[in-house]
């Protein structure tokens, strides 16, 4: 395969990616989700290789839901139980599944730079399920996804992403696809958490309730054992999504979040299934869109 196929086939991120590729790959998605059948075995015969050198549940299961129901053999691998442990590189397990004979790869991993190195080096498409606090375009890409699918369109939409965005792929990835469609994208985070390389505005929680779509994050307390809260309770006091400030939202407007969920941290409980939260439906949307990936990465 050449380089510059390989390149239109791997997904290694949103913040590269045109416009006009982004929506070709929503309208796909919605294409494979109108399909009544589980199984349509377009990709018989392929080889698809799971490699998750960080864990993950609800991502790698959503992958090989995908791989499934489009008909590729499937094989996962995880790093908690691989020659990485004994001191094998993640280039040297990624040539090695190469040479077996897979015909892509999905990978998640903490080091930032690692996976566009390795998409130079290895000639089979790879998807990027999630690199450092660097991108997570399926995530991205599904979120955008569920939101078309609530209000018909993006362009003008106001999203605010709430919560540890220092830390979060997700928030990068949907930033900066989200610019590319017309989207006006607002951060609302306590300032140990906030990313100021990224050129965002920044507003407050009364603010954010405003926004069209209000997309809480995953905080990670331990991450910030020197900020501001000391424990869950005082994060949620300041920025969690409560029941008291959700009613405060436009009636218009849906709660998102990628998970997993802290409940009763940066969302109550009982908003989780709220009418208007569309978390489940994140995550049904979420097996269309990486078929509509997979599909693309194997032509």
């Amino acid at each position: 395969m050449s380089t510059s196929t390989l390149t239109q086939r791997s997904l290694l991120g949103l913040k590269d990616m045109a416009r006009e590729e982004i929506t070709e790959l929503l309208e796909r998605a919605g294409y494979w989700e109108a399909r009544p059948e589980k199984l349509t075995p377009v990709l018989q015969g392929k080889f698809v290789a799971n490699m998750f050198f960080e864990n993950s549940t609800r991502t790698r299961f959503s992958f090989e839901v995908a791989q499934k129901r489009l008909g590729a053999e499937v094989l996962n691998f995880s790093a908690a139980v691989s020659s990485v442990q004994k001191g094998e590189s993640i280039y040297d397990t990624v040539r090695t599944l190469e040479s077996m004979g897979i015909d892509a790869g999905i990978i998640r991993l903490k080091p930032i730079g690692v996976l566009a190195e390795l998409a130079t080096r290895v000639k089979v498409p790879l998807i990027n399920a999630g690199d450092g606090n660097n991108e997570h375009p399926t995530q991205a890409l599904l979120d955008l996804y569920t939101i078309r699918k609530q209000f018909g369109a993006l362009q003008d939409l106001t999203v605010t992403i709430i919560g540890d965005v220092l830390h979060s792929r997700v928030a990068r990835s949907n930033l900066w696809a989200m610019k590319k469609l017309g989207m006006q994208v607002r951060f609302c985070s306590p300032p140990s958490m906030a990313a100021r390389e990224l050129d965002v505005p920044y507003v407050t929680m009364e603010e954010a309730l405003k926004s069209d779509v209000i997309m809480m994050l995953r905080v990670q307390l331990e991450r910030h054992e020197n900020g501001e809260f000391e424990s869950a309770e005082a994060y949620r006091e300041h920025y969690g999504l409560t029941v008291e400030r959700a009613a405060s939202i436009a009636p218009h407007a849906i709660i998102m979040h990628p998970a997993p969920i802290n409940r009763d941290v940066e969302i109550d409980d009982e908003l989780v299934e709220h009418p208007q939260s569309r978390i489940f439906q994140q995550m049904q949307n979420g097996v269309a869109v990486r078929m509509a990936v997979i599909e693309r990465a194997l032509g």
